[in-house]
């Protein structure tokens, strides 16, 4: 079994997007893998049982025929960071819990891709048992892709992620811009995250696109 890890800059930045995109591509160059996020907050109460949106958008994407339950151990209704949700909703996210459910899925598959919840600094838990989403990372041992947003305001954003990721020692393979357009600004900000980073930009994905444009032996080695 091998995984990766899907962080974002920041909210709404585009990662469940983009994650689907990825997945979708690997089923179709024949890769055996399969989604997995730890807690998902602000999932929609349907005839009484809550439907994780993110897990249910990337099956439908990437075509995996998973059950959505096993795809999100923890399921909130609020709408706000896990650890809050959590503190509302009275269901503490447990590590344990969360590792568990990971190591189900890569029994059954060779690939696991699981998202993270908003940015890197992001409380899962807080209090007497503080469980940050880098815990994930480094309880499962995962390199990571960082997706971040091509427009104005990224190279601050994508560069301070990376550089606390490399503080805390967490491998970073590759970033991913979402929303890219091909300007001259979209180009230099690519030019200076690589440059400022040294962490190469891999793939490139347009507003609307249906396909991730990446080559299959980069796809293959960020696992």
């Amino acid at each position: 079994m091998k995984g990766l890890f899907i962080v974002g800059t920041d909210t709404d930045i585009g990662k469940t997007y983009v994650t689907a995109l990825l997945l979708k591509k690997m089923l179709e160059v024949g890769m055996n893998a399969i989604y997995y996020k730890g807690a998902l907050s602000g999932a929609e109460l349907v005839d009484g049982k809550l439907v994780p949106g993110d897990a249910t958008y990337v099956k439908e994407i990437a075509g995996i025929e998973e059950s959505v339950e096993n795809l999100v151990p923890y399921v909130y209704e609020t709408a706000v960071s896990p650890h809050l949700a959590a503190q509302i909703e009275g269901n503490a996210v447990e590590l344990g819990k969360v590792v568990e459910g990971y190591k189900r899925l890569s029994e059954k598959y060779d690939y696991v891709v699981m998202e993270g919840s908003g940015g890197i600094i992001c409380p899962i838990s807080y209090g007497e048992n503080t469980l940050m989403l880098e815990d994930f990372i480094t309880e499962l041992n995962l390199p990571s892709v960082l997706i971040a947003d091509a427009g104005l305001g990224t190279i601050n954003h994508t560069f301070l992620t990376v550089y606390y990721m490399k503080q805390k020692g967490l491998e970073l393979k590759g970033i991913i811009l979402n929303n890219y357009d091909g300007s001259l600004m979209q180009g230099d900000n690519l030019k200076m995250i690589e440059e400022l980073t040294g962490v190469p930009v891999i793939a490139k994905v347009e507003y609307g696109s249906a396909d991730l444009d990446i080559e299959e032996s980069i796809l293959r080695g960020l696992f």
